[in-house]
């Protein structure tokens, strides 16, 4: 069994931030079987179902045995009710492997700071930089996290 970074290989922006997220673009069929082997437990979608795709993901996930969360980020859903959302699921699910991804990486970036700040203490400027190697490239998609961070932070 590889690991559920070796298993997104070729993804684009694949990464493995933590030892039970990885994060990237739009995985293929393969790359969902092969996550599946490596041990990967939750999938969490955050592209809009509308979003074009090749093939019927929810599906495919369930019938791998993996769980599939759906939570849409776009520019009208950059607001803390989302992020609270993604981070409810990555806190539910933190004793398992989890994927994060979009279509290219870049609105996992938002989430990820986030996730990073308020879940496991990490220092700001090396959350975004980890957000910046895992795709995020969007100054509106970093300001949605850092702006939730200092809303949140305890």
């Amino acid at each position: 069994m590889s690991n559920p970074l070796e298993a997104i290989a070729g993804v684009p922006n694949a990464a493995q931030p933590l030892p039970r997220l990885v994060t990237g673009g739009q995985p293929s069929a393969a790359h969902f079987e092969a996550l599946q082997r490596a041990g990967v437990e939750v999938v969490l979608d955050i592209r809009d179902p509308m979003e074009p795709r090749p093939f019927d993901e929810p599906a495919l996930v369930e019938r791998l045995g993996m769980e599939y969360v759906n939570v849409p980020v776009t520019g009208g859903t950059l607001d803390d009710q989302t992020m609270t959302r993604i981070l409810d699921v990555l806190r539910t699910n933190a004793a398992r492997s989890v994927l994060v991804h979009c279509a290219s990486g870049n609105r996992v970036g938002g989430p990820l700071i986030a996730h990073l700040l308020l879940d496991h203490g990490a220092d700001q400027d090396d959350a975004i930089q980890t957000a910046m190697r895992s795709g995020l490239r969007g100054a509106d998609i970093l300001q949605w996290g850092l702006d939730y961070v200092e809303q949140h932070r305890g």
